[in-house]
């Protein structure tokens, strides 16, 4: 098989279950944070590990901004969480689409990363940059690949000015369609919920490391997993059972 079709045979793969096998890295990511708790390389209670924590939230939600903004100027069935296959009814060029062909990418990395510099290990933060860039490169080489057939020749123009990972501002274009709170609402609850679940996670681990005993603190973690996944939840049974987020086109 050539190296073209087996790279796209890679991504297809890869694209299947992207949800999925980033679990991994996470996974790690965890056994290294609470190695470096236990080697009080991580001063669990210190103001600047409290400091450093705001700071790799920011982070995880500066990804998840850029997610948001791609998803929710976006038409029905592209730009999204919710397939398994290949699947795009037209092509994306404006707005964020107009700076980098990939900004979904772009804002996972930085969700990613997010997680990854919790555990301050720089050698598991250099591991994760390069694990993501052969990972995500194979998902967009199929991705390209699916739509250079689809959509011809407007691919290969749009993709010869936009950049594939690192935005380019010069080419910024409004985006045609407005903003859809309820799209927004439908697509990115996961991740908002996600966010705030793993750190809460990392931190109770860490906890129960030091103290040997299972206590819940009632603290801006707890309050914020509690209060998103309060609202994941309503969110999930109202886009199941009600009309209410449904929204023609998008």
């Amino acid at each position: 098989m050539a190296l073209q079709e087996e790279l796209e045979k890679q991504g297809g793969f890869l694209f299947k279950y992207r949800g999925s096998l980033p679990l991994l890295i996470l996974v790690i990511g965890f056994l290294i944070y609470l190695q470096s708790v236990y080697l009080s390389i991580i001063d669990y209670n210190s103001l600047t590990t409290q400091v450093y924590e705001i700071l790799c939230l920011s982070v995880c939600l500066f990804g998840l901004l850029i997610r948001i903004y791609a998803v929710s100027y976006s038409p029905k069935n592209t730009s999204g969480r919710n397939t398994r296959r290949q699947l795009a009814e037209e092509l994306n060029t404006s707005g964020i689409y107009s700076l980098v062909r990939h900004p979904l990418y772009v804002g996972n990395f930085f969700i990613w990363l997010g997680i990854g510099i919790l555990t301050q290990n720089l050698w598991f933060i250099v591991a994760f940059v390069f694990a993501y860039w052969v990972y995500y490169e194979r998902i967009m080489f199929a991705e390209e690949q699916f739509l250079r057939r689809k959509f011809g020749d407007p691919y290969l123009e749009w993709a010869e000015k936009t950049p594939a990972f690192i935005p380019d501002f010069k080419n910024w274009k409004a985006p045609v369609l407005p903003f859809s709170w309820k799209k927004m609402l439908k697509k990115e609850k996961n991740g908002v919920f996600a966010i705030f679940l793993v750190v809460f996670l990392f931190r109770e681990a860490g906890q129960y490391l030091i103290s040997k005993t299972i206590s819940v603190d009632f603290n801006f973690w707890f309050w914020a997993m509690s209060v998103s996944g309060v609202l994941y939840f309503i969110l999930k049974v109202l886009k199941k059972w009600t009309s209410l987020l449904k929204e023609k086109g998008r």
